[in-house]
């Protein structure tokens, strides 16, 4: 869950909070409940092909090729990358790492049966291109998923963070309800199933059939 474009001036790449690696019983448990809402969608798309798109330190490719995907990963930080492929050594079939631009990202050369793109839309200056770039490369899938607001901040300013940005964590341009992320959706693509694990939104989508 790392970001991701050289197009956007102070873009906070990598994880803010280390959520993926904290001891808080509650926060393990929010992560926990994310990853099931994720593995749940994964299976109903039937996919074994994945790119992640903004990877990070690769845990959530690790995640899917521990359930048996062939897995690849892209994030724009060479340092990022360079530590998803040390910790992902020796896994087989070996998870492929790159490094990349999402808006540089090309069909013919990165599209997979099933695009992931987790917690990354949020910090983009502008999420309807992105959107753009990942429906091109699904082939047919793709699983988003970002931060709810005003859950969000408001979970934030309940633990005491980020108190001055009223609780927007560093990095975040975009904030979404609910419904306005699945409405940005709808526009570009066919929504299958959305789940809500506190406090994301995650969707399962489609690209259009042709009528």
């Amino acid at each position: 869950m790392s970001v991701l474009s050289t197009q956007a001036e102070h873009v906070v790449a990598g994880n803010v909070y280390p959520k993926y690696t904290t001891r808080n019983p509650c926060a393990r448990l929010l992560v926990a409940n994310f990853i099931a809402s994720l593995r749940h969608l994964v299976g109903q798309t039937g996919a074994r092909q994945v790119h992640e798109v903004g990877c990070g330190e690769g845990f959530l490719a690790r995640q899917l090729a521990a359930d048996g995907c062939r897995v690849r990963g892209s994030d724009l930080s060479p340092t990022t990358i360079a530590e998803a492929r040390q910790h992902s050594a020796g896994i087989t079939p070996p998870i492929i790492f790159q490094v990349a631009d999402l808006y540089q990202l090309e069909p013919a050369r990165d599209a997979a049966e099933l695009v992931i793109c987790c917690e990354v839309l949020e910090h983009l200056p502008d999420p309807e291109r992105a959107l753009d770039v990942l429906k091109s490369l699904a082939r047919p899938y793709l699983i988003v998923s970002v931060p709810r607001e005003p859950l969000w901040r408001i979970l934030n300013v309940a633990r005491g963070k980020y108190w001055s940005a009223l609780g927007n964590t560093p990095g975040h341009f975009q904030h979404w309800s609910h419904r306005a992320f699945v409405g940005l959706l709808d526009q570009r693509l066919d929504v299958l199933e959305v789940l809500t694990p506190l406090p994301w939104t995650m969707a399962l989508c489609r690209i259009k059939q042709s009528r």
